[in-house]
């Protein structure tokens, strides 16, 4: 019996001496800072190949539980670029560090095309970031891009103009288009010849008819105001045809003229005539208040020369029509003006951009949507929440239609769900733009799956893009 047990202790005494060098020799690797797994992420496994020889090799400890999107980083094929590298650089993924790029224009004109509509959404609450992003993403950057522009409506005030008035003097040529109310700023014609000969007779009065709606707080006008409008429209066109471009001011004293209507009754004549009178004092109301930037010509000064144009409506009061009329003329004298200038690539971004998704205006919009793609112009709205935008409102379907999203934290859970459910997110991703850091979003485009995307600037992004210190003009101007 001796001679059979004696080798089985010595192989077994063999074993347990080896195993204790090894284990001696790993306690001292890892002393000695050469190998520490236990400073390493996720589960520690063993550091030694001669453990793994011996058939240790496998998790030291127990993992973390983890859910099915999660363990998405550990199948390659998942996590794989969501963008190709075509279009403007966005930012990184924060699932997988890979560089996330897209570009309406760019995304629009591939073959095979990747979205259906240039238009863009940019929504969160204040201090997400997403201003920042807006001027890097859709503003610096595709500049560098032959034959691509931008054109801002400028509504947030800083340091007595608006937010981006320095970066349109570092890439445009010359000063920002700044409105007033006190005369001294630019002028914009609703009937400038350049909207009419664009959008004809029938989208002029479209205008006209947004235009009063605006200035009565959103309230519809009734049959009777709208063919006072539409007559008084039509005579003040032929009436000053190959004379000169007619303004506001002449449409006035037109407006409840009842001599085209014989066939009426005296009682119908008196109703067309008062519902005409009801639209004029509702436009001299305008002019009274705003004369300086509605009646008379375009000032010579509204044009798009440059690579970036912006209109400045921050000095215009935050209460009342003003800031919406401009806006309203502004978009259709720049469709008028893109059509006179093909090949170029356009971008307007709307800041602040919920009054024209929402009210008079979106009816505008809407109808003109066909139009802006044929010029070559993709629309960026950035709003803070969807929720403010009435569920009747035309403004939902143009938010539905567009093809680019990029949804920044939303601080409240109804909010939330509603960018869930209108851009069809994930369930799951809710809870996600609850708590997104700044300069963190979501993005989505076309149908492909939303992704965690972290906006990445250069130092010299961060200084023209920065909305706490005005682009830091400021310190320029001290160190001059």
């Amino acid at each position: 019996m001796s001679d059979t047990t004696a080798p089985r202790r010595s192989r077994r005494a063999r074993k347990s001496a080896e195993q204790v060098e090894v284990d001696l020799e790993e306690a001292i690797d890892i002393e000695a800072g050469e190998v520490s797994p236990y400073e390493l992420p996720g589960p520690q496994r063993r550091a030694k190949t001669r453990k793994a020889e011996r058939g240790y090799y496998a998790p030291a400890f127990e993992g973390a539980p983890s859910t099915t999107r999660q363990a998405s980083v550990l199948n390659t094929a998942l996590i794989g670029p969501v963008t190709g590298t075509a279009g403007v650089a966005n930012g990184r993924d924060m699932l997988s560090h890979s560089l996330i790029t897209h570009d309406p224009v760019t995304a629009y004109n591939s073959t095979p095309r990747l979205i259906s509509s240039p238009n863009s959404i940019v929504c969160g609450g204040v201090g997400g970031g997403k201003s920042s992003f807006v001027k890097t993403v859709y503003v610096t950057r595709p500049l560098v891009i032959r034959y691509r522009r931008a054109v801002i409506f400028d509504k947030k005030a800083r340091g007595g103009e608006g937010e981006y008035a320095e970066l349109v003097r570092e890439w445009g040529q010359g000063e920002p288009i700044r409105f007033t109310t006190d005369g001294s700023g630019s002028r914009l014609n609703l009937l400038d010849p350049l909207i009419v000969s664009q959008i004809g007779d029938a989208g002029t009065y479209r205008l006209l008819h947004a235009i009063v709606r605006i200035a009565r707080d959103g309230a519809r006008i009734d049959d009777w105001e709208e063919e006072a409008a539409r007559s008084a429209l039509k005579r003040t066109l032929a009436a000053y045809d190959g004379v000169r471009a007619p303004t506001l001011a002449d449409l006035l004293p037109l407006l409840g003229r009842v001599d085209d209507y014989p066939d009426l009754t005296e009682h119908a004549r008196d109703r067309l005539h008062q519902a005409g009178l009801g639209v004029r004092f509702t436009l001299e109301g305008l002019l009274d208040e705003y004369g300086g930037m509605l009646d008379g010509d375009t000032s010579e000064n509204v044009n798009l020369t440059g690579k970036l144009t912006s209109f400045d409506i921050s000095q215009l009061p935050t209460e009342g029509p003003s800031s919406h009329v401009v806006r309203a003329i502004g978009n259709q004298w720049m469709l008028g003006r893109l059509r006179t200038d093909p090949g170029w690539q356009t971008t307007c971004i709307n800041e602040e951009g919920w009054d024209m998704v929402d009210g008079p205006a979106a009816h505008l919009l809407k109808s003109n949507q066909k139009l802006s793609r044929g010029v070559g112009l993709n629309n960026v709205f950035v709003f803070h929440k969807g929720l403010d935008i009435p569920l009747d409102s035309p403004g939902r379907t143009v938010i539905s239609e567009a093809q680019s999203i990029y949804v920044f934290r939303q601080d409240r859970k109804e909010d939330a769900d509603w960018a869930v459910r209108t851009f069809g997110f994930d369930p799951s991703t809710s809870s996600v733009l609850q708590n997104l850091a700044p300069g963190q979003f979501i993005f989505k485009y076309g149908n492909v799956p939303e992704t965690h995307v972290e906006h990445v600037r250069s130092s010299i992004e961060v200084g023209l893009t920065d909305t706490d210190e005005g682009m830091r003009g400021d310190l320029r101007r001290d160190n001059a």
